[in-house]
């Protein structure tokens, strides 16, 4: 049993420096599970996620895909007190590096008189 804690021990410490994302000017390099160099230009928008107390951050795609970064995220257990600033300067990269035509996507319609399907992201532009 203590062998199972040190491992699991080994790997929280270990595991989150694994992840995260790497600001160039010209992309933003995502190290989740695999790594993936999205160009800023075809980045829509840099969104908070919270769920269930954990906040995360997910870019969207001009293409329709989401991304949820790993890292930086706080919650309950791993408590994060930069992660407000960490937010800040990814938006700020984006927003300094996304390009001349770069065009906002029109917020999605409301809930009470446009349904959306499930699978589609509300921030994808129209097909």
């Amino acid at each position: 049993m203590v062998a199972f804690w040190a491992a699991l021990l080994l790997l929280g410490n270990l595991l989150p420096s694994r992840f995260g994302i790497t600001l160039t000017p010209s992309a933003a390099v995502v190290h989740n599970v695999r790594r993936r160099t999205i160009p800023w230009s075809d980045i829509q928008a840099v969104q908070l996620r919270s769920t269930l107390g954990i906040k995360s951050i997910v870019l969207h795609e001009a293409n329709g895909r989401s991304t949820e970064l790993r890292a930086p995220t706080t919650g309950f257990l791993s408590w994060d007190r930069h992660f407000e600033k960490k937010l800040h300067t990814i938006e700020t990269w984006w927003q300094t590096h996304r390009g001349p035509d770069w065009t906002p996507i029109p917020p999605p319609p409301a809930w009470w008189n446009t349904p959306q399907p499930p699978d589609r992201n509300p921030l994808a532009p129209p097909r």
